[in-house]
């Protein structure tokens, strides 16, 4: 399907989809008493990241968009605080907090360039 929308295209966007849907799985691995506390929160978190990317370049300025790009990257600072809970509780293998964290890490920079490039 081609996209119809401008945020669809922008490459920050799409990852953060992806993101969101691989936070999506890892919360499945969460225990059963997490399901309405750090569970539900990672996933809030990363599928924030996307919406508020998508809000704001529906925006009439630029400026609007800055602020959601900034809610964005808040979002994101959340999920990877939550991996670090999920981490130190043990509810997610070394190697894949470390891989999920990498590619926060990368998103990340190009979210903060992203943002400062809006004109």
């Amino acid at each position: 399907m081609e996209p119809k929308f401008k945020f669809e295209k922008i490459i920050i966007w799409q990852k953060a989809m992806d993101y969101g849907e691989t936070i999506n799985d890892i919360a499945e691995l969460f225990p059963q008493k997490e399901m309405y506390n750090l569970s539900s929160q990672i996933r809030r978190a990363a599928d924030s990241i996307a919406l508020n990317i998508a809000e704001g370049s529906t925006g009439q300025t630029n400026p609007e968009f800055k602020k959601f790009m900034g809610y964005a990257i808040r979002s994101l600072a959340e999920v990877i605080t939550c991996l670090h809970k999920a981490k130190r509780r043990k509810y997610i293998p070394t190697e894949k907090f470390y891989m999920l964290y990498d590619e926060a890490f990368n998103s990340m920079n190009m979210m903060i360039a992203f943002r400062k490039n809006i004109k």
